[in-house]
């Protein structure tokens, strides 16, 4: 279909709109953002969400058919009301059938890092590098940890809403209480503030994850290698699950952990030791899309109803 596509992604601290041209075609006719202002409650944003549309419609001229939306957790599908948002306000809503109702047109939730995996797979580096990738796994690591599937070109949700969601697989003890309620989960153990924590209590100094990847480089702290060298290990641990299952063709790593450039050395060594087969073919590809990546795949959600 050649319409235009509509997106919204919805963030903890903003709320950004897009509408591209087509699927085949994704120039931003329009793009604009506002603040999401979670403090003031559930019922807040939805009239932010309303607002931006209508700014979006006024400045376009043009009115959606259906609109996509990317969120920070996902919709239950059995009991259709968010969970695992970490824009706490959401949970428990029925978020899909009162956007519906509010706007009066078909709309489509995934989550935000299912949103990052389909913008790569649809115009981003897998179409670039791997364009006849049937599998993508695409993954987040910054604050938290994250993951999104598609198959076939189309998200991958799961019985329970929770494909991809590698991010609260268990990994390891170290890594402590996980917000989930769990012990150990990935995030625990390689998101940016956990590999911060880890060299904080080598040497008793909080500083940040671009300092700590700067000494190692350097060479000059011996702490901040055994940092590195962890976070690696357990990277490549943590993906050789996820490989091992589903085998997929490639695998997008994003966010702020994702520029380290030992992931891609250290991290496909320590992949090659835990997966289940005598080498790694499957690419590490760091994104092309940048921060356009949420609100992009927010729109690919809608385009095969638009």
């Amino acid at each position: 279909m050649n319409q235009p596509l509509w997106g919204i992604d919805l963030g903890g601290t903003k709320i950004e709109g897009a509408i591209l041209e087509s699927i085949h075609h994704p120039h931003p006719i329009v793009r604009t953002r506002v603040d999401t202002e979670s403090a003031k409650g559930y019922e807040h944003i939805l009239d932010r969400i309303a607002g931006l549309i209508r700014e979006m419609e006024q400045r376009s001229g043009l009115k959606p058919r259906a609109i996509g939306f990317g969120t920070p957790g996902v919709l239950d599908p059995t009991l259709r009301v968010m969970k695992n948002c970490n824009t706490v306000v959401l949970n428990g809503k029925p978020l899909e059938d009162d956007l519906t109702a509010r706007l009066g047109i078909p709309v489509v939730l995934a989550n935000d890092a299912n949103c990052f995996a389909l913008a790569e797979t649809q115009w981003g580096v897998v179409r670039q590098e791997m364009p006849g990738a049937r599998m993508v796994f695409g993954i987040i690591i910054g604050t938290g940890v994250g993951g999104g599937l598609v198959a076939e070109g189309k998200i991958w949700g799961g019985r329970h809403g929770i494909g991809g969601e590698w991010g609260h697989n268990f990994l390891d003890e170290t890594g402590g209480t996980c917000y989930c309620g769990k012990t150990g989960c990935v995030e625990t153990v390689i998101s940016g503030p956990a590999t911060e924590r880890y060299y904080r209590g080598l040497t008793g100094q909080a500083i940040s994850l671009k300092e700590i990847v700067n000494r190692h480089l350097a060479g000059s702290d011996a702490a901040a290698a055994q940092t590195i060298e962890r976070l690696c290990h357990f990277f490549g641990k943590g993906i050789s699950v996820v490989t091992n299952l589903l085998d997929p063709d490639v695998i997008v790593v994003g966010g702020g952990v994702g520029n380290i450039e030992a992931l891609y050395t250290l991290g496909l060594r320590e992949l090659r030791r835990f997966i289940f087969n005598n080498r790694v073919e499957v690419p590490l590809l760091r994104p092309s899309l940048g921060d356009s990546a949420g609100v992009f795949g927010a729109a690919a959600l809608v385009a095969e109803i638009s």
